[in-house]
């Protein structure tokens, strides 16, 4: 039976999400990749037990996470209904809709119909009564916004979340987004869009938005930033410095492309691990104490495959101070490189 770390609390820094009481852990696990039903069970249960013994609350999850779909959620709630029964008030559990879960004109998008059902659905893979936070996982153009923010705040009002979020949305229509659910009687508690090295969108200043940036939007209005992709789903390591390895992300093709690793991005990616040496960090260490120099950043939401790589990540809360002089230096390197996939999606409309 697994017993928690009694220290799990020491060595993990906290930050507040926003404007609101909640305080979530700098780096936190997201279950996208490594659990869906053909990956080991014993070895996701191994990276969840482990980020528990690290500090680590918040699980991040999406009703379309596998695969299949729904995957990730069914071996998570296994978890919660035998190793980590108990400890369901110490986590945060985060879920989302808004990609394809099953087949239909219902099974995606921003319909009130769908986002309910599939939190609904969730909520039974999970073996809950109640998730923390429940995201719109994707701007819907087809949808209004009153629906679709209306979904999350019968979400909030009905007990089946204590939070909403929005995911992904642009500087404009998050703008949007606040102006609706103050209208509604919503109060949004976190945006999570991807921010990486090779993917700076949300520091961009919109002109739709009056000149500012998302990050600006998001601050302004008090929410809390979890940034998903931080290591550009594995780019920003070691791991393809020199090609791509046989049995990687890029090798097994999916949404990470072989043809984002060109020799311009390779070559910017070598000199971002050099700085990263120069600082005693690994390449992915220095990517996220990077993406959490903002203190407008409240999370980074890390992927891992093993409890060993998760350790490796959670060294680099060890050094989260940056000279001027090595941010001018990333500067040169952090630049980008066409892998926003979710933005034709989402933050683009």
């Amino acid at each position: 039976m697994f017993v928690p770390a009694e220290d799990r609390y020491d060595s993990m820094t906290y930050r507040r999400a926003g404007r609101s009481g909640l305080d979530l852990p700098a780096v936190s696990l997201g279950l996208w990749q490594n659990f869906g039903a053909a990956d080991p069970h014993e070895n996701q249960r191994a990276i969840v037990l482990r980020a528990v013994d690290r500090g680590i609350t918040q699980i991040d999850l999406a009703n379309n996470y596998g695969p299949p779909p729904g995957a990730a959620e069914e071996s998570f709630g296994r978890m919660l209904a035998t190793d980590l029964r108990g400890l369901r008030d110490e986590l945060v559990i985060t879920t989302k809709a808004g990609y394809r879960q099953w087949p239909g004109p219902y099974g995606e998008y921003g319909s009130r119909k769908y986002l309910l059902a599939s939190l609904d659905q969730s909520l039974r893979r999970l073996g809950v009564d109640h998730v923390d936070i429940f995201y719109s996982h994707r701007y819907d153009d087809r949808t209004p916004l009153e629906e679709t923010l209306g979904a999350l705040r019968t979400a909030v009002e009905s007990g089946r979340a204590l939070y909403a979020g929005i995911s992904s949305y642009s500087a404009l229509r998050t703008l949007e987004a606040l102006e609706v659910a103050d209208r509604i009687g919503l109060r949004l508690l976190v945006h999570q869009p991807s921010y990486s090295l090779l993917n700076r969108w949300i520091e961009e200043p919109a002109q739709d938005a009056g000149d500012r940036s998302l990050l600006d939007v998001v601050a302004d209005a008090g929410l809390g930033t979890v940034v998903f992709s931080p290591l550009a789903q594995g780019m920003l390591t070691s791991k393809y410095l020199g090609g791509i390895p046989e049995g990687s992300r890029a090798a097994r093709g999916g949404s990470f492309r072989p043809e984002f690793l060109t020799d311009d991005v390779v070559g910017h990616l070598r000199g971002l691990a050099d700085i990263a040496a120069d600082r005693g960090q690994s390449l992915a260490q220095m990517a996220l104490a990077w993406a959490l120099r903002d203190p407008r950043v409240t999370s980074v939401l890390v992927g891992a495959s093993s409890p060993q790589q998760l350790d490796e990540n959670l060294g680099a809360l060890e050094n989260l101070e940056f000279t001027t002089d090595e941010l001018e230096r990333i500067d040169e390197h952090a630049v980008d490189a066409g892998i926003n996939i979710w933005a034709p999606r989402s933050s683009d409309l």
